[in-house]
Parts: structure tokens; sequence; C-alpha cells
């Protein structure tokens, strides 16, 4: 089926990049079997979806090269080149020596000879010992950004990725990247929806060139740390149903004006087509009013996978 999801230019001092503006996560928890997975993603593909989400931490690189090994091979696309796939280093090879590794593993994993995307997944680092959460506090630090950085800009020089970025990133993180690094990061992908909308660091990002790429834009219902905020939220169904649109349309379609692009995961087909139906309508001054007054709350926060560090949140 024909991409009818538009496409943003991501502006790069180094390289150019363009991605798709809709993307499909691939994280789930408790998470799905491989076969369920794989299936969800060839449908996407169907669907309409040619950029899609991992990590190696997310178990979904193997299920997604094996989908995207079918789609070539009924023909659903004609090459590798029509999609745009994003990974992200784990804490645990964050590493100067570990991070070229670590890349090649996914690659691996995905039967991928390059990605389009890598990110740095946190700006922490986990000693190889961590088998539980939450993480101990004494197992984690904050990564070395310089020479980490140093090595992911080494992947993109191989070609092992034709971009590379970070997730889950201050502006103060990244300030101190742009203070030295030759390749500036292209993304930053960060929890963005209407109840924790991230005004001054979308506004920073933009300012300094580096493309914000929401997760999380329906909160994290599912999730480790999941609730229903965003969908038991009134101001939003208020909107929804005077647009006749879901609360899912809403939020996507709210996350697309504010200039980013959006990671959106759904394993059910309808729900699927229904994320992508977001770009022929708009929200009024009204409505976008309605929502920046929203009450903000995170929903992703450090404190859910690792032990309690006032001293490790004051440096990130």
């Amino acid at each position: 089926m024909e991409n009818k999801v538009p496409i943003v230019s991501v502006v790069s001092s180094f390289s150019g990049l363009t991605m798709p503006v809709i993307g499909m996560g691939t994280a789930s928890y408790p998470p799905v079997d491989a076969g369920t997975l794989k299936s969800a993603i060839v449908e996407a593909i169907r669907a309409g979806y040619r950029h899609f989400d991992t990590a190696f931490i997310y178990g979904s690189e193997q299920p997604l090269g094996a989908a995207i090994a079918e789609a070539l091979n009924i023909g659903l696309i004609k090459s590798r080149n029509e999609l745009f796939i994003t990974s992200k280093l784990w804490c645990t090879y964050a590493e100067p020596d570990l991070v070229i590794p670590a890349i090649k593993m996914s690659l691996e994993n995905l039967q991928l000879e390059y990605l389009d995307l890598y990110l740095i997944h946190w700006p922490l680092k986990f000693s190889k010992e961590v088998s539980r959460l939450p993480v101990p506090k004494e197992e984690v630090s904050v990564i070395d950004i310089k020479s980490v950085w140093s090595a992911m800009e080494e992947c993109q020089l191989l070609g092992l990725t034709k971009a590379i970025g970070v997730s889950n990133f201050s502006s103060r993180k990244l300030e101190e990247i742009l203070s030295f690094a030759k390749i500036p990061p292209a993304v930053n992908q960060v929890e963005m929806n209407p109840l924790w909308q991230q005004k001054e660091l979308n506004e920073y990002c933009q300012a300094k060139g580096i493309h914000v790429s929401a997760h999380s834009p329906l909160g994290s219902k599912g999730t480790l740390w999941g609730d229903n905020r965003i969908f038991d939220c009134h101001a939003l169904k208020e909107i929804a149903e005077a647009k006749g649109k879901t609360i899912a349309q809403i939020c996507l379609r709210w996350v697309y004006e504010q200039g980013a692009s959006v990671i959106a995961k759904s394993f059910n087909k309808k729900r699927m087509e229904e994320n992508l139906e977001i770009f022929d309508w708009s929200l009024s001054v009204e409505e976008l009013e309605k929502i920046r007054g929203l009450p903000q709350c995170k929903f992703n926060s450090i404190g859910t996978f690792i032990e309690p560090s006032a001293e490790l949140e004051a440096q990130l």
C-alpha cells in the first residue's frame, strides 16, 4: 500500500534526514509473543506505516526484522529503503567500547545493514550485573556522554546508521552534547502529550535544530508505569466528541501541530488505521487553548525503573 503518512524534514548540520511523522512503536509491557508482534507490524505496513521504532531492551528487534523480511517477500514494499527504522542503545551498553558492538547486535537482530536512526535510550549507564527492576541505585550512573557520543558519531561515519540522536534527554544534557559534538543530535525522542506538553524543551530543540519525536503520545496505558489519565481527561473527551474524533486522534493531532513527529503503538488494525487519519483536519484556536491549560503530569519517570536517588536525578 502507498505510504499515506507525511514526511518531515529533520534539520541536521551534518546531513539531511527525512522521516515519516507517524511511526509505530513496538514496546509492550507485558511483552507480546514474537508471532503476534510480527503479524501486527506486517499489518501496519499494509495500513501505510513506514516508520518503526524499536530498541534492544524492548525485545522487538527480531520480530520487526522478520516482519520486514515478510513484507518484502509478499510485495508490501519493494525495498528496505521504503522504511525508516529507529533503534536505541540500552543503558548496559552505554560505554564507548560497547556502542559499535551494540548497534551491530541490533542490526543482526533486525536482519538489516543499517538503521535510519540510532538513539541513546537514556542518559544513564547500568552495570552488567543488573538483573531486576527497579535497578539498584548503586548499579546506575550518569554516562560519560562525551566518549559515548563520540562512539555514536563513529556509528554514523561507518554507515551503520544514517543519523544519531538521543531519547529522554533534558535541555541541559543536550547543551552538554552540543558543546563538543562533531555531529549534533538529529532527534530527541521524549514523552510528549497533552498532559505532559514539554513546551520549553520543544522550543529549545527547535531553536537548536534538534527534531522532537514524541513517545507516549497517549500517556503510557498498559506499560510498567501506565494509567488512564489521557482517556479519562474530561476536556479531551469534550474536544473529541465535538470533532467526531477519538481521544487518541486528538492527542496525535495535537503533537503533530507542535511540530513534532510521533510514535504511536497499537496492535489493533482499526486503531492503527485511525491513528493515521489525523492529517485532513486541525484543532481550532479555542481547542488548542483548552489543551494548553490542562494540568501537567509526567507519566514516564526514571523512578519507575531505578531506585530513588536525588543525587542522580540532579545530574539529569
